[in-house]
């Protein structure tokens, strides 16, 4: 259930202000707090040599420049990734030295030119040096901020010898951040990394990632087949199901608009739940809903919301923002900062 303690909604800086700046960069988590960010959410993947470092996925040819790079030519290679075959360069191959000499990229470079200016300025930065980024701001700012961690293909990396909760435990301690606390909150969209999490007793806010279709990539090493959709775990039974193992539910932003799936079809109890009563059916489980992504721009809005041809252009953002917070969601996950606590500013205005 929402915090009382915490701003509501809590806006979250989607890898920073992910925005304005290439994801994942010292830049993108500064800014993302001196907008006013909440929190910020790191995606943590592995090193060979077991370094927890901050990118979107664990291939980063499309975040780096390490396909320009001709002494890692030799690094290219084909990996199965949650029971698909993906081509590229994978932070598992590299040492922390290797890929602390790499430069970031803007993954959206067509869409944010002006993001995308700021291509080979930022290096490849670690957790640890997020821990750090957040106790100064917090610091500076006299306030609470947050980390939302978020562990990508956990099964993958425990398979080959680098369990992430493992990892995480570790970086936790170097940073003195104990065994974790109130500053933290835990998101995957592999439920066994999360149970893991707790088993090691790192405390905080443990919130399972709902993607829009397909089920969990953990389940379906095990159960094949039989593995739980993901869609089982937002209709009203599946919520309760979660509740006391979970603290929370993460699901993208259609589901909030009503953009996925069919709310009238089969009954209260085994039909996936969108909008207000997804909200309403979580917090009846006592479990906190956050949605993602918050974008601006025409490609990531839903047609009603789209203004213009352009799809870098800028739509009906306020509107698309407004309807998802009406929805009672306690947190927003926001490429723009600014733009989300505007928005919250704008939902709590006396009308």
């Amino acid at each position: 259930m929402p915090d009382e303690r915490q701003p509501n909604p809590l806006v979250i800086g989607h890898r920073g202000a992910s925005g304005y700046r290439p994801e994942h960069t010292r830049s993108a988590y500064e800014l993302a707090f001196a907008l006013g960010a909440d929190a910020v959410e790191p995606d943590l993947v592995a090193t060979r040599d077991g370094v927890l470092v901050l990118r979107h996925e664990n291939e980063i040819s499309g975040t780096t420049d390490v396909a320009s790079r001709p002494e890692f030519a030799g690094r290219r290679t084909i990996r199965e990734i949650d029971g698909s075959p993906l081509t590229g360069w994978f932070t598992e191959d590299f040492t922390w030295a290797e890929l602390a000499t790499l430069r970031a990229r803007e993954r959206l470079g067509a869409l944010r030119h002006a993001s995308a200016s700021f291509d080979d300025r930022y290096p490849v930065i670690r957790l640890r040096d997020l821990f750090e980024i957040i106790d100064r701001a917090a610091g500076e700012q006299g306030r609470l901020l947050r980390m939302v961690a978020e562990f990508k293909h956990a099964s993958h990396f425990a398979s080959i010898g680098l369990p992430l909760d493992e990892l995480f435990a570790a970086e936790l301690g170097a940073a003195g951040w104990g065994a974790g606390d109130e500053r933290l909150i835990m998101e995957a969209f592999e439920p066994t990394v999360l149970d893991e999490l707790a088993a090691r007793g790192i405390r905080g806010s443990r919130v399972l990632l709902v993607e829009g279709s397909g089920a969990p990539a953990d389940l379906v090493r095990t159960d094949g087949p039989a593995a739980p959709a993901y869609d089982s775990f937002v209709t009203g039974t599946g919520l309760r199901a979660l509740a006391g193992r979970f603290d929370g539910v993460s699901v993208g932003v259609p589901r909030l608009l009503g953009g996925h799936g069919d709310a009238r079809s089969g009954t209260a109890s085994d039909r996936p739940l969108v909008g207000a009563a997804l909200v309403d059916a979580a917090h009846a489980a006592r479990l906190s809903v956050f949605t993602w992504t918050l974008r601006p721009e025409n490609r990531f809005l839903p047609a009603p919301y789209r203004r213009g041809k352009g799809k870098a252009s800028w739509g009906d953002w306020i509107g698309a923002f407004g309807d998802v917070l009406a929805t009672g969601v306690d947190g927003v996950f926001v490429d723009h900062p600014d733009l989300g606590v505007e928005a919250r500013a704008l939902a709590a205005a006396p009308s």
